[in-house]
């Protein structure tokens, strides 16, 4: 993993790993990332995304993703250079107080089970790209692979919690995790 450049649009470095490279959004990335987050079992396994997913929700997506005023930063897993696709997931890193972040990600369901979740998360751990001196990150608990990419990239359990996600109109238990830096 290196961190390769910086975009010179989002002022948001772009990440080597292996086999992709972690990329700030772009248009262009519309349609898959419609695709994949508009599919149920995507959705179900985020806080965020509705399901269906409505018109016009991945170009705002984007459009918040693309503004200098964000305290998110998300990246495309995006494999072309490896011959491979151009969006498999994304992973982000939003910023909180006391140099904290948050991580979080979602993986398209042709590349479960591949490891790709796992090589995101560490390559944006190992970039600590905010210089956050603690990152945490939450999953559901009816998603133990999403524990097991936390857990595999150093993260370490902290306690149980709830969050309310969209796609499901409920509040679902959840497990926080959280990685030191300092």
């Amino acid at each position: 993993m290196s961190v390769d450049h910086v975009d010179i649009t989002s002022a948001q470095p772009v990440i080597e790993t292996g086999r992709f490279v972690l990329r700030p959004l772009r248009r262009s990335d519309t349609g898959l990332i419609s695709l994949y987050a508009g599919d149920e079992r995507v959705a179900r396994m985020t806080t965020s995304i509705p399901h269906p997913l409505p018109p016009g929700a991945t170009e705002a997506y984007i459009a918040r993703a693309e503004s200098p005023a964000r305290v998110e930063d998300v990246w495309v897993m995006d494999a072309h250079g490896h011959e491979g696709a151009e969006v498999m997931g994304v992973i982000s890193l939003k910023r909180m107080d006391r140099d904290q972040s948050e991580i979080g990600y979602w993986v398209a369901p042709p590349y479960w089970n591949t490891g790709h979740a796992s090589e995101a998360v560490r390559a944006l751990v190992e970039a600590n790209p905010g210089n956050s001196a603690t990152m945490f990150a939450s999953v559901f608990q009816d998603n133990p692979a999403s524990a097991r990419v936390l857990v595999n990239c150093g993260f370490e359990y902290i306690g149980d919690a709830e969050a309310f996600s969209v796609s499901r109109n409920a509040t679902v238990p959840t497990w926080t995790y959280l990685k030191r830096f300092r």
